[in-house]
Protein backbone atom coordinates (compact mmCIF):
# COMPACT_ATOMS: atom_id res chain seq x y z
CA UNK A 1 0.00 0.00 0.00
CA UNK A 2 1.36 3.34 -0.96
CA UNK A 3 2.91 5.50 1.89
CA UNK A 4 -0.34 8.29 1.10
CA UNK A 5 -3.00 5.66 1.31
CA UNK A 6 -1.76 4.15 4.09
CA UNK A 7 -2.37 7.87 6.46
CA UNK A 8 -5.92 7.74 5.13
CA UNK A 9 -8.40 6.75 7.61
CA UNK A 10 -10.08 3.84 6.54
CA UNK A 11 -13.88 3.95 6.11
CA UNK A 12 -16.45 0.69 6.93
CA UNK A 13 -20.12 1.18 5.34
CA UNK A 14 -21.94 -0.58 7.26
CA UNK A 15 -25.39 -2.10 6.06
CA UNK A 16 -28.26 -5.03 6.44
CA UNK A 17 -31.48 -4.80 6.49
CA UNK A 18 -34.00 -3.94 9.41
CA UNK A 19 -33.47 -6.39 12.67
CA UNK A 20 -30.66 -8.09 10.99
CA UNK A 21 -28.31 -7.13 13.80
CA UNK A 22 -26.01 -4.23 12.70
CA UNK A 23 -27.19 -2.25 16.22
CA UNK A 24 -25.48 -5.65 18.07
CA UNK A 25 -22.18 -5.18 16.00
CA UNK A 26 -21.94 -1.35 16.43
CA UNK A 27 -22.52 -1.61 20.35
CA UNK A 28 -19.73 -4.03 20.44
CA UNK A 29 -17.53 -1.39 18.44
CA UNK A 30 -18.97 1.17 20.51
CA UNK A 31 -18.21 -0.89 24.25
CA UNK A 32 -15.76 -3.78 23.28
CA UNK A 33 -12.23 -3.57 25.06
CA UNK A 34 -10.27 -3.24 21.78
CA UNK A 35 -7.92 0.00 22.04
CA UNK A 36 -8.99 1.43 19.03
CA UNK A 37 -10.75 4.92 18.49
CA UNK A 38 -13.67 4.26 15.93
CA UNK A 39 -15.78 6.80 14.94
CA UNK A 40 -19.34 5.41 14.08
CA UNK A 41 -21.66 7.30 12.10
CA UNK A 42 -25.30 6.34 12.22
CA UNK A 43 -28.50 7.08 11.25
CA UNK A 44 -30.54 7.92 14.13
CA UNK A 45 -28.71 7.06 17.91
CA UNK A 46 -32.51 6.34 18.89
CA UNK A 47 -32.11 3.17 16.68
CA UNK A 48 -28.74 2.07 17.72
CA UNK A 49 -29.76 2.28 21.91
CA UNK A 50 -26.61 3.44 23.11
CA UNK A 51 -25.67 2.28 27.00
CA UNK A 52 -26.02 5.21 28.43
CA UNK A 53 -23.67 4.12 31.44
CA UNK A 54 -20.89 3.78 28.38
CA UNK A 55 -21.30 7.73 27.30
CA UNK A 56 -18.75 10.06 29.28
CA UNK A 57 -19.20 13.23 27.15
CA UNK A 58 -21.97 14.34 24.75
CA UNK A 59 -21.37 17.39 22.77
CA UNK A 60 -23.89 18.23 19.99
CA UNK A 61 -24.58 15.14 17.99
CA UNK A 62 -21.72 13.32 18.88
CA UNK A 63 -21.00 10.99 21.77
CA UNK A 64 -18.17 9.86 23.43
CA UNK A 65 -17.75 6.72 24.63
CA UNK A 66 -15.33 5.47 27.57
CA UNK A 67 -13.63 3.40 25.27
CA UNK A 68 -12.57 5.83 22.98
CA UNK A 69 -15.24 5.96 20.44
CA UNK A 70 -17.58 8.43 19.34
CA UNK A 71 -20.65 8.35 17.55
CA UNK A 72 -22.61 10.88 15.48
CA UNK A 73 -25.75 11.12 13.88
CA UNK A 74 -26.03 11.50 10.34
CA UNK A 75 -27.95 14.89 9.87
CA UNK A 76 -28.15 16.01 6.22
CA UNK A 77 -24.75 15.93 4.81
CA UNK A 78 -22.08 12.86 5.21
CA UNK A 79 -19.60 14.95 3.57
CA UNK A 80 -20.10 17.62 6.26
CA UNK A 81 -19.66 15.37 9.21
CA UNK A 82 -16.70 13.33 7.78
CA UNK A 83 -15.54 16.67 7.49
CA UNK A 84 -15.82 17.21 11.33
CA UNK A 85 -14.31 13.97 12.05
CA UNK A 86 -11.14 14.93 10.25
CA UNK A 87 -10.94 18.28 12.14
CA UNK A 88 -11.60 16.46 15.56
CA UNK A 89 -8.22 16.24 18.02
CA UNK A 90 -6.68 13.08 17.64
CA UNK A 91 -7.31 10.60 14.66
CA UNK A 92 -9.36 8.10 14.31
CA UNK A 93 -8.09 4.37 13.73
CA UNK A 94 -11.09 4.21 11.39
CA UNK A 95 -14.64 5.38 10.80
CA UNK A 96 -17.54 3.28 10.67
CA UNK A 97 -20.64 4.58 8.35
CA UNK A 98 -24.34 2.62 9.10
CA UNK A 99 -27.06 2.84 6.44
CA UNK A 100 -29.97 2.54 6.85
CA UNK A 101 -31.53 -0.56 7.09
CA UNK A 102 -33.68 0.45 3.57
CA UNK A 103 -30.69 2.21 1.73
CA UNK A 104 -28.59 0.99 -0.72
CA UNK A 105 -24.99 1.17 -0.09
CA UNK A 106 -23.85 2.71 -3.56
CA UNK A 107 -24.64 6.14 -3.05
CA UNK A 108 -22.50 6.38 0.26
CA UNK A 109 -19.47 4.38 -1.39
CA UNK A 110 -19.73 6.67 -4.35
CA UNK A 111 -19.07 9.48 -1.63
CA UNK A 112 -15.19 8.37 -1.58
CA UNK A 113 -15.13 7.66 -4.94
CA UNK A 114 -15.89 11.64 -5.74
CA UNK A 115 -15.52 14.15 -2.82
CA UNK A 116 -11.91 15.53 -3.21
CA UNK A 117 -11.94 16.55 0.25
CA UNK A 118 -12.94 13.20 1.84
CA UNK A 119 -10.36 11.37 -0.63
CA UNK A 120 -7.68 13.54 0.84
CA UNK A 121 -8.28 12.40 4.48
CA UNK A 122 -10.08 8.81 4.02
CA UNK A 123 -10.32 5.91 2.27
CA UNK A 124 -13.41 3.58 1.75
CA UNK A 125 -11.98 0.12 2.85
CA UNK A 126 -15.19 -2.56 2.61
CA UNK A 127 -19.10 -2.64 2.14
CA UNK A 128 -19.94 -4.78 5.43
CA UNK A 129 -23.50 -6.31 5.20
CA UNK A 130 -25.11 -8.28 8.19
CA UNK A 131 -27.94 -10.56 7.14
CA UNK A 132 -30.38 -12.66 9.17
CA UNK A 133 -29.92 -15.91 8.11
CA UNK A 134 -33.83 -16.52 9.29
CA UNK A 135 -35.76 -13.91 6.93
CA UNK A 136 -33.23 -13.00 4.26
CA UNK A 137 -34.89 -15.38 2.00
CA UNK A 138 -38.00 -13.81 2.05
CA UNK A 139 -36.24 -10.31 2.06
CA UNK A 140 -34.31 -11.17 -1.39
CA UNK A 141 -38.23 -11.96 -2.81
CA UNK A 142 -39.82 -8.99 -1.33
CA UNK A 143 -37.11 -6.31 -0.55
CA UNK A 144 -34.68 -5.03 -3.38
CA UNK A 145 -32.99 -3.04 -1.03
CA UNK A 146 -32.28 -6.39 1.17
CA UNK A 147 -30.49 -8.22 -2.48
CA UNK A 148 -28.68 -4.41 -3.39
CA UNK A 149 -26.87 -4.70 0.65
CA UNK A 150 -25.81 -8.68 -0.68
CA UNK A 151 -24.81 -7.55 -4.15
CA UNK A 152 -22.65 -4.66 -2.94
CA UNK A 153 -21.09 -6.14 0.35
CA UNK A 154 -17.15 -7.35 0.72
CA UNK A 155 -18.00 -9.21 3.52
CA UNK A 156 -21.48 -10.56 5.01
CA UNK A 157 -22.11 -11.79 8.19
CA UNK A 158 -24.71 -14.43 8.05
CA UNK A 159 -25.97 -13.78 11.76
CA UNK A 160 -28.47 -15.46 13.68
CA UNK A 161 -27.53 -18.67 12.25
CA UNK A 162 -28.46 -20.82 15.70
CA UNK A 163 -31.88 -20.00 14.44
CA UNK A 164 -32.05 -22.02 11.52
CA UNK A 165 -31.24 -25.87 10.52
CA UNK A 166 -28.11 -26.88 9.02
CA UNK A 167 -30.42 -27.02 5.71
CA UNK A 168 -31.94 -23.83 5.99
CA UNK A 169 -28.06 -22.10 6.53
CA UNK A 170 -27.00 -24.32 3.26
CA UNK A 171 -29.98 -23.08 1.01
CA UNK A 172 -29.61 -19.42 2.65
CA UNK A 173 -25.86 -19.23 1.94
CA UNK A 174 -26.91 -20.70 -2.01
CA UNK A 175 -29.24 -18.08 -2.24
CA UNK A 176 -26.83 -15.44 -0.95
CA UNK A 177 -23.84 -17.26 -3.57
CA UNK A 178 -25.89 -16.99 -6.47
CA UNK A 179 -25.90 -12.72 -6.21
CA UNK A 180 -22.55 -12.59 -5.05
CA UNK A 181 -19.86 -15.24 -4.79
CA UNK A 182 -17.47 -12.78 -4.28
CA UNK A 183 -17.92 -11.82 -0.64
CA UNK A 184 -15.88 -13.60 2.51
CA UNK A 185 -18.93 -15.02 4.53
CA UNK A 186 -19.04 -15.44 8.66
CA UNK A 187 -21.94 -17.34 9.93
CA UNK A 188 -22.20 -15.66 13.16
CA UNK A 189 -24.53 -15.84 16.44
CA UNK A 190 -25.27 -12.25 18.14
CA UNK A 191 -22.77 -11.27 15.29
CA UNK A 192 -19.70 -12.55 17.38
CA UNK A 193 -17.47 -11.66 14.16
CA UNK A 194 -14.12 -10.54 15.20
CA UNK A 195 -13.66 -6.90 14.06
CA UNK A 196 -10.37 -7.59 12.40
CA UNK A 197 -12.84 -9.77 9.89
CA UNK A 198 -14.82 -6.63 9.74
CA UNK A 199 -12.95 -3.72 9.81
CA UNK A 200 -9.56 -3.17 7.87
CA UNK A 201 -10.39 -5.02 4.61
CA UNK A 202 -8.61 -3.11 2.06
CA UNK A 203 -11.67 -4.53 -0.03
CA UNK A 204 -11.11 -0.82 -2.04
CA UNK A 205 -7.05 -1.11 -2.20
CA UNK A 206 -6.12 -1.38 -5.90
CA UNK A 207 -3.43 -3.34 -4.15
CA UNK A 208 -5.63 -5.85 -2.54
CA UNK A 209 -7.80 -6.72 -5.69
CA UNK A 210 -6.38 -9.74 -6.69
CA UNK A 211 -9.02 -11.18 -4.11
CA UNK A 212 -11.46 -11.21 -7.06
CA UNK A 213 -11.73 -15.04 -7.48
CA UNK A 214 -14.50 -16.58 -5.24
CA UNK A 215 -13.55 -18.27 -2.22
CA UNK A 216 -15.21 -21.87 -3.65
CA UNK A 217 -14.03 -21.37 -7.11
CA UNK A 218 -10.31 -20.73 -6.23
CA UNK A 219 -9.86 -24.76 -4.77
CA UNK A 220 -10.78 -26.46 -8.27
CA UNK A 221 -11.86 -23.89 -11.52
CA UNK A 222 -13.92 -26.77 -12.08
CA UNK A 223 -12.83 -27.34 -16.01
CA UNK A 224 -14.42 -23.46 -17.06
CA UNK A 225 -13.49 -23.07 -20.60
CA UNK A 226 -11.77 -19.79 -20.07
CA UNK A 227 -11.75 -18.33 -23.16
CA UNK A 228 -15.88 -18.43 -23.33
CA UNK A 229 -16.68 -19.34 -26.69
CA UNK A 230 -20.18 -17.89 -25.77
CA UNK A 231 -20.68 -21.25 -23.65
CA UNK A 232 -23.73 -20.33 -20.97
CA UNK A 233 -22.56 -21.71 -18.13
CA UNK A 234 -23.07 -20.27 -14.43
CA UNK A 235 -21.10 -21.15 -11.41
CA UNK A 236 -21.16 -24.80 -10.21
CA UNK A 237 -20.63 -25.07 -6.84
CA UNK A 238 -19.83 -28.08 -6.77
CA UNK A 239 -20.88 -28.94 -3.62
CA UNK A 240 -23.80 -30.64 -4.17
CA UNK A 241 -26.19 -27.74 -2.92
CA UNK A 242 -29.08 -26.82 -4.60
CA UNK A 243 -27.75 -24.09 -7.26
CA UNK A 244 -30.15 -20.75 -7.29
CA UNK A 245 -29.68 -18.61 -9.92
CA UNK A 246 -31.22 -15.02 -9.07
CA UNK A 247 -33.36 -13.75 -11.90
CA UNK A 248 -32.47 -10.22 -12.06
CA UNK A 249 -28.60 -10.24 -9.84
CA UNK A 250 -25.56 -11.71 -11.01
CA UNK A 251 -22.53 -11.82 -11.06
CA UNK A 252 -20.38 -12.30 -14.18
CA UNK A 253 -16.72 -13.16 -14.27
CA UNK A 254 -14.32 -12.55 -17.74
CA UNK A 255 -10.70 -14.31 -18.60
CA UNK A 256 -8.11 -14.31 -20.94
CA UNK A 257 -4.36 -15.79 -21.10
CA UNK A 258 -4.52 -13.32 -24.35
CA UNK A 259 -2.89 -9.87 -24.25
CA UNK A 260 -5.09 -6.85 -24.58
CA UNK A 261 -5.45 -4.09 -26.64
CA UNK A 262 -5.33 -1.17 -23.76
CA UNK A 263 -6.41 1.39 -26.70
CA UNK A 264 -9.40 -0.91 -27.17
CA UNK A 265 -10.07 -2.11 -24.29
CA UNK A 266 -10.19 1.33 -22.43
CA UNK A 267 -12.53 3.18 -24.23
CA UNK A 268 -14.74 -0.11 -24.19
CA UNK A 269 -15.02 0.02 -20.80
CA UNK A 270 -15.61 3.84 -20.14
CA UNK A 271 -18.20 3.37 -22.68
CA UNK A 272 -19.74 0.14 -21.08
CA UNK A 273 -20.14 1.87 -17.78
CA UNK A 274 -21.62 5.51 -19.00
CA UNK A 275 -23.94 3.30 -20.83
CA UNK A 276 -25.22 0.31 -18.64
CA UNK A 277 -23.30 1.43 -15.41
CA UNK A 278 -27.03 1.96 -14.09
CA UNK A 279 -27.14 -1.71 -13.82
CA UNK A 280 -23.38 -2.95 -12.76
CA UNK A 281 -23.31 -2.60 -8.70
CA UNK A 282 -19.56 -3.06 -9.05
CA UNK A 283 -17.13 -3.71 -11.56
CA UNK A 284 -12.92 -4.61 -11.35
CA UNK A 285 -10.18 -5.94 -12.74
CA UNK A 286 -6.50 -7.01 -12.92
CA UNK A 287 -5.80 -6.22 -16.48
CA UNK A 288 -2.82 -7.95 -18.64
CA UNK A 289 -2.00 -5.01 -21.73
CA UNK A 290 -0.33 -5.83 -24.92
CA UNK A 291 3.83 -4.63 -24.58
CA UNK A 292 2.95 -3.68 -21.33
CA UNK A 293 4.61 -5.21 -18.07
CA UNK A 294 3.05 -3.55 -15.68
CA UNK A 295 -0.50 -4.94 -14.38
CA UNK A 296 -3.14 -2.56 -14.75
CA UNK A 297 -5.82 -2.45 -11.96
CA UNK A 298 -9.53 -1.20 -12.01
CA UNK A 299 -12.53 -0.92 -9.87
CA UNK A 300 -16.04 0.98 -10.57
CA UNK A 301 -18.95 1.89 -8.87
CA UNK A 302 -21.66 2.12 -11.19
CA UNK A 303 -21.00 5.01 -13.52
CA UNK A 304 -17.19 5.74 -11.51
CA UNK A 305 -13.87 4.10 -12.12
CA UNK A 306 -10.71 4.47 -11.00
CA UNK A 307 -7.81 1.97 -12.00
CA UNK A 308 -4.07 2.68 -12.38
CA UNK A 309 -1.00 0.40 -13.26
CA UNK A 310 0.04 -0.85 -10.24
CA UNK A 311 3.41 -3.07 -9.93
CA UNK A 312 4.95 -5.56 -12.84
CA UNK A 313 4.17 -8.43 -13.63
CA UNK A 314 6.38 -10.77 -11.58
CA UNK A 315 8.41 -13.95 -13.93
CA UNK A 316 6.64 -16.96 -14.01
CA UNK A 317 3.18 -15.42 -12.55
CA UNK A 318 0.47 -16.00 -15.58
CA UNK A 319 -0.34 -12.59 -17.41
CA UNK A 320 -3.98 -12.87 -17.46
CA UNK A 321 -6.46 -10.31 -17.08
CA UNK A 322 -9.82 -11.03 -15.17
CA UNK A 323 -12.79 -9.01 -14.70
CA UNK A 324 -15.80 -9.10 -12.39
CA UNK A 325 -19.22 -7.62 -13.09
CA UNK A 326 -21.53 -7.64 -10.10
CA UNK A 327 -24.86 -6.12 -11.10
CA UNK A 328 -28.96 -6.42 -12.16
CA UNK A 329 -29.90 -7.96 -15.44
CA UNK A 330 -26.59 -7.57 -16.71
CA UNK A 331 -26.29 -7.48 -20.64
CA UNK A 332 -23.81 -10.48 -20.42
CA UNK A 333 -23.49 -11.54 -24.33
CA UNK A 334 -22.87 -7.76 -25.01
CA UNK A 335 -20.34 -7.69 -22.03
CA UNK A 336 -18.43 -11.00 -23.27
CA UNK A 337 -18.73 -10.04 -27.05
CA UNK A 338 -17.15 -6.50 -26.31
CA UNK A 339 -14.67 -7.72 -23.79
CA UNK A 340 -13.60 -10.65 -26.74
CA UNK A 341 -12.61 -7.64 -29.18
CA UNK A 342 -10.30 -5.62 -27.23
CA UNK A 343 -7.87 -8.99 -27.26
CA UNK A 344 -5.48 -8.58 -29.32
CA UNK A 345 -5.46 -11.32 -32.13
Amino acid sequence: MSEATSQKIPVTVLTGYLGAGKTTLLNRILSENHGKKYAVIVNEFGEIGIDNDLIIGADEEVFEMNNGCICCTVRGDLVRIMDGLMKRKGKFDAIIVETTGLADPAPVAQTFFVDEDVQKNARLDAVVTVADAKWLSDRLKDAPEAKNQIAFADVIVLNKTDLVTKGELAEVEARIRAINPYAKLHRTERCSVALADVLDRGAFDLDRILDIEPDFLNADDHGHDHDHHGHDHHHDHGHGLKHYHDEDMQSLSLKTDKPLDPNVFMPWLQNLVQVEGGKILRSKGILAFHDDDDRYVFQGVHMMLEGNHQRKWKDGEPRQSRLVFIGRELPEELIRTGFESCIVS
